[in-house]
């Protein structure tokens, strides 16, 4: 499954310092059972809107380290509120409908 979401930095910040606070958090969860990585991306045509994507291999698993609270991913999360406003998407299902180009 996927969990997305959705970042605003806020007027004098740069999407280059949530990113420092993203990779400190996403590398601690991570490493719970069913994390599958994640991905950062900048919008093109607006520097300061960013979308994740974090990869679990269920609902069950990624419901079950949210349940299980870290101090230290917690207060990461805390440091990065002053300058970005995040919202999420949501959760959605591994694709059941996939196309990928010919390459001949």
């Amino acid at each position: 499954m996927k969990f997305l979401f959705e970042v605003h930095i806020k007027p004098g910040h740069t999407a280059e310092e949530y990113a420092d606070a993203w990779l400190r958090a996403s590398e601690i969860i991570q490493r719970a059972p069913g994390a599958r990585g994640t991905e950062l991306h900048r919008k093109l045509d607006d520097p300061n809107v960013l979308i994740a994507i974090a990869s679990w291999e269920s609902k069950e698993q990624r419901d079950a380290m949210e349940s299980r609270h870290n101090e230290q991913v917690a207060e990461i999360i805390r440091s990065a509120a002053p300058f970005c406003e995040i919202r999420p998407i949501g959760e959605f299902d591994d694709p059941q409908w996939v196309v990928i180009p010919d390459t001949k």
